[in-house]
């Protein structure tokens, strides 16, 4: 059930170091979802990209998008999904917020490897910024007590591992 704001037991969720999936509206009203890295901060996420990437211009076109964010630890998955406005960000900040994305991703070394860091800088010349206007999360566990009293996360060999 989508919230206007998000569970605050989520936010460490956001603050950590997954893969997101991004969601934007190609023209012909099918949905583009893509892996992504991301950060969260001051209630926004934020993703770098090429301006030349679909998911840049779907925002350009069609500034509306979604992102999902899950922990996927059989038995106790959780995740959050933020979906609302998007807008592209470009120059100076573009850059610095970028950094700061590649910098959660990627070694102090590799930023630094003349082959890499530069190579990022250059390819990811814009940010999406999401603005969410609504909040869904989900927590496995919580789930598995309510509905199965707790087994699927205690027995052993109820939930099969992922590839």
């Amino acid at each position: 059930m989508p919230t206007q704001t998000l569970d605050p037991t989520f936010q460490g969720l956001l603050q950590g170091r997954y893969i997101a999936s991004l969601g934007t509206e190609n023209a012909d009203g099918t949905i583009h979802l893509t892996a992504v890295w991301y950060l969260f901060a001051d209630g926004s996420l934020f993703i770098a990209t090429s301006s030349k990437s679909r998911k840049a211009r779907n925002i350009a076109a069609r500034p509306k998008a979604s992102l999902m964010v899950d922990a996927r630890h059989p038995g106790a998955e959780r995740g959050v999904n933020a979906a609302g406005r998007a807008e592209l960000i470009s120059g100076d900040q573009s850059r610095e917020i970028n950094r700061r994305i590649h910098s959660r991703y990627l070694s102090t070394a590799a930023t630094a490897d003349p082959h890499i860091g530069p190579v990022f800088e250059s390819f990811d010349d814009v940010t999406i910024r999401l603005v969410p206007v609504s909040w869904t999360s989900w927590d496995m566990a919580v789930l598995d007590a309510q509905a199965f009293g707790g087994r699927l996360g205690r027995t052993a060999g109820y939930m099969l591992r992922l590839d």
